[in-house]
């Protein structure tokens, strides 16, 4: 499900049936909050109402053979995902066409826009599943970055 918390701190149930919900990005209008829905291997796209309520729910893009998790805007429109099974970090525009993938030696698990003009491309990457668990696992986590095509969504 999907949760809004107001600013006075209410909690409400705006959306539900949302398969393993993962990254979320409002659009810079404020009007679309597109959501990863890992499990079911797509985009899912809802109007936002003044009062933060949620309708209209839509396909924003099916991804066969991917797990959207992290998820970040850019100016064009276009939804960056990090996809851990995948090892690569894609972006896609709505409807399902992919533009760019980023293939990586490990799994990404988010991706973020930002630096001194909005074009760097953050992707947080790490091995998985880990070979081993607990305190003394190995740490294959890295921070990787690129040059994106358009900046974030807003950027100034």
């Amino acid at each position: 499900m999907i949760a809004l918390v107001t600013a006075d701190g209410a909690v409400r149930k705006v959306a539900e049936d949302i398969a393993f919900p993962n990254g979320m990005v409002v659009t810079a209008d404020n009007s679309t909050l597109v959501v990863a829905e890992s499990f079911a291997r797509r985009l899912t796209a809802f109007d936002v109402a003044a009062d933060g309520s949620l309708s209209n729910r839509r396909v924003w893009a099916e991804l066969p053979g991917a797990f959207p998790d992290g998820i970040t805007l850019d100016a064009e429109g276009a939804v960056w995902y990090g996809d851990v099974p995948g090892k690569r970090c894609v972006r896609g525009a709505e409807g399902g066409n992919g533009l760019e993938a980023i293939e990586l030696d490990r799994g990404c698990f988010a991706c973020s826009l930002g630096g001194a003009d909005g074009t760097t491309l953050f992707m947080l990457a790490a091995h998985y599943p880990p070979t081993t668990w607990g305190p003394d696992a190995p740490r294959t986590g890295q921070v990787l970055t690129t040059q994106a095509p358009a900046p974030r969504a807003g950027w100034p």
